[in-house]
């Protein structure tokens, strides 16, 4: 594998194996960590002629052992409820989780505070419009845009889709 091919996978695969770290760890910054580190080990494994058939599945299983390696330095127990129950499985809900909050960056600002105020910190109608010092009916309108933007952004590659917050 070339640095560029390598390049190419690390920028594909960096925000799902994040989200899929997540997931395990249940924090953000311990996950950012997780998958940097098991990139540099891949890396490291690569460039000192380790063969690797499916990259893709080998980076899932690493960052899955990594993580439970950090559960298990902190002298945390590792649910089997935390661990998915098939790297499928783990792969496609991270890229899920991946396309959702990419799609969800790409939103206009004030789309997006307001979608996320609601959904993410679970803020009612009347809570964001006090917030922000907006009017309802301006939380009611950016909400059905971020709607329509996301399901439009997601919906036209893949099934439909739900917003698991988080």
């Amino acid at each position: 594998m070339t640095v560029k091919e390598f390049e190419i996978l690390f920028r594909k695969l960096y925000l799902p194996l994040g989200m899929y770290a997540l997931r395990i760890v249940g924090d953000a910054d311990d996950a950012e960590d997780v998958v940097q580190e098991t990139f540099i080990r891949a890396w490291e494994a690569v460039r000192d002629g380790k063969e690797v058939a499916d990259f893709k599945s080998y980076i899932y299983m690493c960052v899955r052992n990594e993580c439970i390696s950090h559960l298990r330095s902190r002298k945390e127990t590792v649910g089997v409820e935390q661990m998915p129950e098939t790297i499928d499985e783990a792969i496609d809900t991270s890229e899920r989780d991946a396309r959702i909050w990419s799609a969800i960056d790409r939103l206009p600002q004030r789309c997006r505070e307001v979608f996320l105020l609601s959904k993410r910190d679970g803020l009612s109608q009347e809570e964001i419009a006090s917030e922000l010092g907006i009017s309802v009916k301006t939380v009611k309108n950016q909400m059905t845009k971020a709607y329509a933007e996301l399901r439009g952004a997601l919906s036209m590659r893949h099934k439909p889709f739900f917003l698991p917050f988080l």
